[in-house]
């Protein structure tokens, strides 16, 4: 079954976790009050930029929207008197571009839907929850066992992707969840394939796998429902939250978060392992694994939104992998993915920068091995290890697992030959981007060094030398076209001081 939905013309697959970068050029005073022009660019292209338009009341809106995140953002407080002053202005244009600053390079509210619209409003102006209801009401109308029981608002950090809380009919007792989410620009299979692909994951009943009971894609967009789970993800349980809450209230500032023990390290991280090694080995690749997309429960970890590799959303670790040349594979993704989860785990909250070369005192040796084998310097630059090679380390070869027998997943060989082309085309896509980002990055040192001060000191004491160079190489010239003019009769012979002036005489 599958409903039917016409794509906007001229639609445009947006990457969303291309990072924003906005700088505050110039301010205007108009009559009652101020207005700040801002110049946003997209990832490090200078031609992918703009400029928007600002007043202080619209910081101070968005700032409002952002208060659920439970962090003290830097926004210069309000003044009503005076508040046109040329100094006050300028030192409140400074403070406007701290204040951005702190949100674009945050990791969850740089991503978030408000902060696209401030920055972005050409490309996120969109009701997308008006959007995903309409879809969700035409579903609902060919398939009249479904009800909706409650929107699940905000509950992921993907922009376009929407949830909804609903029940079947026929089994009352149960909740579901449905989700809408709209293709992505790594979406490489044909219609015809992707359909293939998405019926032989609903439905696929393996024990590391997250259940998927139904979905449905068109030409932009995917409807998919899976059992609910009360007990959240692995991010909940480290966070200690609610898994109805909006992820901004959840996880950017978790006051309850815990590192977990030992024994459940080792056993989540093997399941999370063996799911991998599942999916790599028949040929579906994943790229999207972080502790939001786990669920936990009874000590069993399940791998959620598996189809997103074959749906081409951009993974949220995205703007991290990107910057190394060595992650290429969706493979090595994975692997770095890991270790992200493999550091929460243990330290109960993610790690603020990547590569890690300093990690906390914990009383796992075991794990910082493994966490050095992946996040540090070394392996960030050299190349990772495998998913087996993982298995096989000590800290995860002797988890005793309740499933023993080989998991695997048969694909029909055209579908596996459609995903190895897709495969091979969202790495070529990967490469490129961190090609052009190498290249920026060596103009900007460039730029930084030619421009910095002892450079700048190299150059003037380059110039006084090469002055007095010139100016001495000067010298001679003159020096040597006075000698050639006297071997010549060509200019009028110079008066010999030493030959006496004859007197003058007079009659």
């Amino acid at each position: 079954m599958s409903y039917r939905e016409q794509p906007a013309p001229g639609r445009l697959l947006l990457d969303d976790t291309v990072l924003l970068t906005a700088v505050i050029e110039a301010s205007q005073n108009l009559q009652s009050h101020t207005e700040y022009i801002i110049k946003v660019q997209r990832g490090v292209s200078s031609d992918n930029s703009w400029q928007v338009i600002r007043r202080y009341s619209d910081f101070d809106v968005l700032n409002s929207s952002l208060m659920v995140c439970g962090i003290s953002l830097p926004l210069p407080p309000k003044k009503l008197i005076g508040n046109m002053d040329r100094e006050f202005i300028a030192e409140r244009q400074r403070g406007l571009q701290t204040y951005l600053d702190s949100i674009t390079q945050h990791p969850l509210l740089s991503t978030s839907l408000v902060v696209k619209k401030f920055l972005d409003p050409n490309n996120y102006s969109a009701n997308y929850t008006e959007i995903a209801l309409q879809q969700v009401s035409m579903f609902f109308r060919s398939d009249l066992k479904w009800e909706v029981l409650e929107p699940l608002r905000d509950i992921g950090w993907r922009i376009r992707k929407k949830y909804f809380l609903i029940k079947n009919k026929e089994q009352p007792k149960e909740s579901y969840v449905l989700s809408w989410v709209d293709l992505g620009p790594d979406k490489f299979l044909s219609d015809k394939d992707l359909q293939s692909a998405m019926k032989l994951l609903t439905g696929l009943s393996t024990p590391y796998l997250c259940p998927l009971l139904f979905s449905s894609t068109s030409e932009s967009s995917a409807l998919l429902i899976r059992p609910f789970s009360e007990s959240g993800s692995l991010r909940d349980h480290i966070c200690k939250v609610k898994p109805r809450e909006m992820y901004l209230k959840k996880y950017c500032n978790p006051k309850k978060s815990q590192g977990l023990e030992l024994q459940h390290i080792k056993l989540y991280g093997r399941q999370i392992l063996e799911g991998l090694k599942m999916l790599h080995d028949s040929g579906l690749f994943f790229g999207h694994l972080h502790t939001s997309n786990i669920i936990v429960d009874d000590d069993l970890c399940r791998l959620l939104d598996v189809e997103n590799g074959v749906l081409g959303v951009p993974s949220v670790l995205r703007p991290a992998f990107t910057q190394f040349r060595k992650i290429n594979t969706t493979e090595s993704i994975d692997v770095f993915c890991f270790g992200h989860i493999l550091y929460e785990m243990a330290y109960g909250r993610p790690p603020e920068g990547v590569p890690v070369d300093q990690y906390p005192s914990v009383p796992y040796t075991a794990v910082v091995s493994v966490l050095q084998s992946i996040l540090s310097t070394e392996a960030c630059k050299s190349g990772m290890p495998t998913v087996s090679e993982l298995i096989k380390t000590p800290l995860f070869s002797d988890v005793q697992l309740q499933c023993s027998e080989k998991l695997q997943i048969k694909l029909p060989s055209r579908l596996k030959e459609a995903l190895k082309t897709a495969k091979e085309s969202l790495e070529k896509r990967l490469q490129e981007e961190q090609r052009l980002l190498h290249q920026h990055r060596r103009l900007t040192r460039a730029q930084s060094h030619h421009c910095s001060e002892e450079e700048r000191k190299k150059r003037k004491i380059m110039a006084r030398k090469k002055s007095r160079q010139t100016a001495c190489e000067n010298e001679e010239d003159v020096s040597v076209r006075n000698n050639n003019n006297s071997g010549s009769g060509a200019s009028s012979p110079p008066t010999c001081p030493s030959s006496p002036t004859p007197p003058s005489t007079t009659d």
